[in-house]
């Protein structure tokens, strides 16, 4: 099957954003690869400012328009997100079909959802995105043909009427409800039998996939490349100390990442927000891993996940010739475990620092009770770890693992 020809326009805004521009053109090629895409060349495009009808200046649009025949282009795709009016306008001048990252984003989510729940929340990403889009805008949509950017609620749905998109938009988010609620029932479960949660999270290709393999043989898809895992996937196993725990891997971040999406894929980022130990998998290897660490953090903190505790997991560590770089990283950050999860190397050292952390959330009581402290006992086997429970003429000795924000009340039982 012949690939689409993309011409990529890296626009360029100075001042916005204090991202690489290199780095930009970098992903939005990996980005092209993953749609089966191939790259037909790069224009570089100033912005600063922006034009309110093409955002790029008109100079640049012309020498676009002469290149698409040139390079024999079937798609120029824009690294910044372009306004409906904008995309209708170029499209007209370039004679190309037109579309930006976040659409481009948006089609290899749509591409790589395997679960029913994937499935809805992409199409409800890409339907809250093109719905603004919609306002006479239905002759481009009905020119859409195959390709890149195509793929997911397709065009039936998109030509019809924006009522019933809206309602389409309703019935996605209650089914999405839904799959939360069945989050917080299992999680209930989980709380009650005290097993902690560990979320992995990172960069897109960071390699977490891979340290969920390594870590509990959960044959997750891995391969070299942006967006590998969509769905999340948990595994339950035991520590070296023979705790339980379960790891669970989560959809890859990326700077910028669409707002629409984040929105959408709430109900998987749950599973962070509800983690007690986050492992913020770092790719050590790329030269721009501060960059990624910045973009991490700043959708953690839209999600309210940014204060949990974490172990930042320096990745790849077997691809670092400067082992300077390492050494820096500690430098900089705390609670820093170095590692690579292909190799296997260091994992010990990284479950060690894992225990630890558990640790501290837990503290283990060895009191007796009164006999009308019956919720006590209950609440040592709902949020912990009963070791001993024995009733006697003194009362019931109780020796448990609890939650440390719990031990108090056992202490004054």
């Amino acid at each position: 099957m012949k690939k689409e020809r993309v011409l990529l326009a890296i626009v360029d805004f100075k001042e916005r954003s204090p991202w690489p521009l290199h780095q930009t053109a970098y992903e939005m090629e990996e980005l092209v690869k993953a749609c089966n895409g191939e790259v037909a060349g790069k224009v570089m495009c100033p912005a600063h400012p922006p034009e309110a009808a093409t955002l790029i200046h008109k100079g640049k649009v012309q020498e676009i328009a002469a290149l698409v025949p040139v390079l024999e282009a079937d798609t120029v795709i824009f690294s910044a997100e372009l306004k409906g009016r904008q995309q209708r306008e170029l499209e007209e001048a370039l004679g190309a079909r037109v579309f930006d990252r976040t659409q481009l984003i948006l089609d290899i989510f749509a591409r790589r959802a395997i679960s029913l729940e994937g499935k809805l929340q992409v199409e409800l990403a890409q339907l809250q995105y093109r719905l603004p889009r919609l306002s006479g805008n239905y002759e481009a949509l009905s020119r859409q043909g195959g390709g890149i950017g195509t793929s997911g609620p397709g065009e039936t749905k998109l030509e019809t009427d924006r009522r019933r998109i809206e309602q389409r938009v309703d019935r996605i988010k209650k089914d999405l409800e839904d799959v939360t609620r069945s989050r917080q029932v299992k999680r209930k479960k989980r709380q009650g039998r005290y097993i902690p949660l560990i979320s992995l999270v990172g960069y897109t290709n960071a390699g977490k996939s891979t340290l969920l393999n390594t870590l509990t043989d959960a044959h997750a898809v891995t391969r070299d490349g942006l967006f590998t895992t969509l769905d999340s996937l948990a595994r339950q196993c035991s520590l070296p100390n023979r705790q339980q725990v379960v790891f669970s891997d989560t959809v890859g971040f990326m700077h910028d990442l669409p707002h629409n999406l984040i929105e959408a894929f709430k109900a998987t980022l749950e599973e962070v927000q509800g983690a007690d130990l986050l492992l913020h998998v770092l790719d050590v290897s790329n030269p721009e891993y501060l960059n990624f660490k910045t973009s991490v953090d700043h959708v953690l903190e839209q999600i309210g996940a940014l204060k949990k505790p974490t172990i930042l997991v320096l990745n790849k560590i077997d691809q670092v010739a400067d082992k300077s770089i390492i050494v820096d990283a500690h430098r900089k950050f705390e609670n820093t475990v170095e590692i690579s999860a292909s190799s296997q190397l260091n994992i010990g050292a990284l479950l060690s620092l894992v225990e630890d952390h558990l640790a501290e959330q837990v503290i283990e009581v060895d009191v007796v009770l009164p006999m009308d402290r019956m919720d006590l006992v209950r609440l040592a086997h709902q949020e912990g770890d009963v070791i001993l429970e024995e009733y006697g003429a003194d009362g019931i000795h109780l020796q448990a693992r609890v939650p440390a924000h719990r031990a108090e009340q056992f202490k004054n039982g």
